[in-house]
C-alpha cells in the first residue's frame, strides 16, 4: 500500500486498480509545548494515512514532515518552517510527479492547520495544468464532525491541546512527557480576535488548550474515527467524476 514500497513495474497496475489514487501525507516539524515532541504533526499524518492505505488500498506517498509553521515565531526552539511558496511548489511538483505516473485523483491529508492555504493553491496549480487530475485537500480536524469536536473540544486553536496530546499517547507515547502535563496547560486565547496571531502571541509556552485532560483512550477512540471517516471520504472519491465533461482549456 506504500508508493515507496513498489517497483515501477508494478505501479501500473495497483493505481489500475484502484482508480488511479493516491494519499499525500502532509505534516510539520514545530515546537508542540513542554510536554510533547516537535514531529507530532507528521507521525499524525503518517499513521493516519498508513492506515487508511490498508484499508482503502489506495497507495500512499512518502510522508512530508516540514510544512507552513511560521506562526510558531523563534521564541520556542524546535520549529522547522518552509514558507508557503515554498510549500506550494514542492506539492505543486510532487503531483507533478504522480500526476506523470498514472495518477488522476490525489488526496492530500493535512495535519497541520497553516498548511491549508499553501495546499490549497498547489490544489488550483495542479488542476489547470492537468486537466483530468481531480485533487482533495483534506484537513484532518475536519474530517467529519465528530472528529471536529474531537478536534476542538478544549480548544479552537487545537495546538498541542488535549486531541493531539490524547492521539500521541495512543499511537506514539514515546512522543509525549507525562510528569509535564498537569503543567502544560495554557487557555485558548484566539477567539474573538479580528487579527491572526503568531502564537508567540496568544501562548506563554506553545500550547492552546488543555493537554492534562488528554488520555490514550481518548486518543484511540479520536484516531479510529479519523481513520474510519477518512476511509469513507477516500472511498467516496474513487467512484466520483465530475459533474460536468468539460476541459479546462474549453471555450464556449
Amino acid at each position: 500500500m506504500f508508493w515507496s514500497e513498489l517497483t515501477w513495474a508494478e505501479l501500473p497496475d495497483k493505481l489500475d486498480a484502484i482508480g488511479h489514487a493516491a494519499i499525500l501525507p502532509v505534516g510539520a516539524t514545530e515546537q508542540h509545548g513542554p510536554h510533547m515532541g516537535c514531529g507530532m504533526d507528521a507521525v499524525i499524518a503518517d499513521h493516519l494515512c498508513r492506515a487508511v492505505a490498508q484499508k482503502t488500498g489506495v497507495p500512499m506517498l512518502p510522508t512530508l514532515p516540514y510544512g507552513c509553521s511560521l506562526g510558531h515565531s523563534r521564541r520556542w526552539p524546535g520549529t522547522i518552517p518552509v514558507q508557503p511558496i515554498t510549500l506550494i511548489e514542492l506539492v505543486k511538483q510532487i503531483g507533478d510527479g504522480a500526476y506523470h505516473s498514472g495518477v488522476r485523483r490525489l488526496f492530500i491529508v493535512n495535519t497541520h492547520v497553516t498548511n491549508a492555504a499553501p495546499l490549497r493553491c498547489a490544489l488550483e496549480m495542479l488542476r489547470a495544468e492537468h486537466d483530468d487530475l481531480m485533487v482533495a485537500v483534506i484537513n484532518s480536524p475536519a474530517i467529519s464532525e465528530r472528529v471536529r469536536r474531537f478536534h476542538f473540544a478544549d480548544a479552537e486553536d487545537w495546538h498541542a491541546n488535549d486531541a493531539e496530546t490524547s492521539l500521541m499517547l495512543a499511537l506514539a507515547p514515546e512522543m509525549v512527557r507525562p510528569e509535564l502535563l498537569s503543567q502544560a496547560d495554557d487557555p485558548d486565547r484566539t477567539e474573538g480576535q479580528v487579527f491572526a496571531h503568531p502564537v508567540n502571541r496568544t501562548s506563554l509556552n506553545g500550547v492552546t488548550g488543555s493537554p492534562s485532560l488528554a488520555t490514550a483512550a481518548k486518543g484511540r477512540e479520536g484516531f479510529d474515527w479519523m481513520v474510519e471517516d477518512l476511509s469513507a471520504l477516500v472511498q467516496r472519491g474513487l467512484t466520483q467524476t465530475p459533474p460536468l465533461a468539460h476541459s479546462f482549456f474549453d471555450r464556449v
